[in-house]
């Protein structure tokens, strides 16, 4: 099969979330299933191109028409990487927003890069199988598929997946942008594009790609409820037939304790002794008291009310008080930053804090904490979860979305985690500190966390699943 993934972004290119996880890792696993594997992304500031294929390509925005060349990017993965080149959309200081504010145009470059997508694949010798195409940034790709290029021979038999990686965010902009995206203004209706009054990219993605999917098996059957649907549950009824769950997997060739190159010492599941030396330096990397016996959470976060943060604004300082080292590593909202800096000012032995992302930092709270905590509101599918376990950090997450999928509760001789459901701060307090009765029992929590490090999450068992997907596509052409 021929497959071309449309996405805005991609380690090790360009990353703001986990969606840059999943296409830096799925197209190299399918490509070792014996597929032909192209990736498409954006060229933003700082990447480093190869080569130009293309040195022009001609883009129909509409009224007007629009210009790009094709560069090809380095990469040792065996996947061809290409990149849309658009100084004008794509130079710029970030991906998506500037000062937390997002780019005004945003509807206009990620229209122009769907569009550039199309008219690149139409310059290779032969047609996609599989257009694969990730979140509301590529979601217009089978719009314009089946709308401006309805008629084109060329793609009489390629077929559409669009994958959600989060539906929270969903591409909603004003009607006036329907032009400048190239978009019929017939489809600007609400069995279509048509939104409360704005124009959904997303929506349209969700209405015109031949398959769906998403990134766990629960987030699949969440997303076709009000709690979860953020407006567009009716429309994932109307196509759960179309609407598959793949749990995301993990490249443990960058994720395993025991070659990790960040750490102070690697370990494995059958001599953990280097775990303790990941504890004690990671307590000093963070300026913390460096008490090997207090148990030290973890946490790697975007600082959001998604996440569930507002639990531990409420018990956070008790959690503290039961005696728990804390370490936070992540960006977000002012409100959070603030109320975990305020907690290390108040204590500083036990708490660290770090505003900022910092990939060797990650993986040094992944070794060297006892815990990693995740109480999120929800959570498609989530991979600090699963960094976790093959770390022996036993996570205490909300049973919500992937979390649910991956993370099994705690029983003598069972589970992986600890595991709450209902949303509220005690429910939250309740799991911590069923998670630190357990710690208090060596005997136990060794056992747990070997049980823990022989989980099996990678990217093989997950490329399979869409491999089928793929097959079950191109099938029905």
């Amino acid at each position: 099969m021929r497959i071309l993934y449309a996405a805005s972004e991609a380690v090790p290119f360009a990353k703001t979330g986990g969606l840059a996880d999943v296409i830096g890792a799925l197209p190299k696993y399918i490509h070792q299933l014996g597929h032909r594997c192209v990736v498409l992304l954006p060229r933003y500031r700082g990447i480093r191109s190869r080569r130009v294929v293309l040195p022009s390509l001609t883009i129909p925005m509409g009224d007007s028409l629009g210009f790009c060349s094709i560069h090809e990017a380095e990469s040792d993965s065996g996947v061809r990487v290409f990149l849309v080149d658009q100084p004008g959309y794509y130079d710029r200081d970030s991906l998506y927003r500037h000062d937390n504010v997002d780019y005004a145009d945003n509807a206009e470059r990620f229209a122009f890069f769907s569009l550039a997508a199309v008219e690149f694949a139409k310059r290779a010798p032969h047609a996609p199988d599989v257009l694969h195409c990730h979140d509301w940034q590529t979601a217009l790709v089978p719009v314009y598929l089946k709308t401006l290029y309805r008629d084109d021979p060329f793609f009489q038999r390629t077929r559409t997946l669009l994958t959600i990686h989060n539906l929270a965010y969903q591409g909603v902009f004003p009607r006036t942008m329907m032009r400048r995206a190239a978009l019929p203004d017939s489809l600007f209706d609400p069995e279509r594009l048509e939104f409360y009054g704005n124009v959904n990219f997303l929506k349209g993605g969700l209405l015109f790609a031949d398959r769906l999917s998403t990134v766990s098996h629960r987030y699949s059957q969440e997303i076709r409820t009000p709690e979860f649907g953020c407006g567009l549950e009716g429309v994932l009824l109307k196509r759960a037939h179309d609407l598959t769950g793949i749990l995301n997997g993990v490249d443990y060739s960058a994720w395993d304790p025991s070659k990790d190159p960040w750490l102070a010492e690697r370990y494995a599941s059958d001599n953990l002794e280097g775990k303790k030396a990941c504890k004690l330096d990671l307590m000093a990397e963070f300026e913390i008291e460096s008490d090997p016996d207090r148990p030290l959470i973890g946490i790697i976060s975007r600082l959001t009310d998604q996440k569930g943060f507002d639990l531990l604004l409420e018990v956070g300082e008790i959690i503290l008080q039961d005696g728990v080292s804390m370490v936070i590593l992540g960006t977000g909202d002012e409100k959070y930053s603030r109320f975990f800096l305020e907690l290390q000012r108040k204590y500083p032995k036990f708490m660290g804090v770090k505003i900022a992302y910092d990939e060797a930092l990650a993986h040094k709270i992944e070794a060297g904490s006892d815990m990693f905590l995740m109480p999120s509101r929800f959570e498609p599918c989530g991979l600090n979860q699963i960094y976790s376990l093959k770390y022996g950090t036993v996570p205490i997450v909300r049973g919500t979305g992937g979390l649910d999928d991956t993370i099994t509760d705690y029983q003598a001789l069972s589970g992986n985690g600890f595991k709450f459901s209902h949303y509220t701060s005690s429910e939250l307090l309740r799991t911590v500190r069923r998670a630190l009765e357990v710690y208090r029992n060596p005997e136990r929590w060794q056992a747990l966390i070997r049980r823990a490090m022989e989980m099996d999450f990678s990217w093989q068992r997950s490329a399979r699943r869409y491999h089928e997907l793929y097959e079950s596509l191109i099938l029905n052409v």
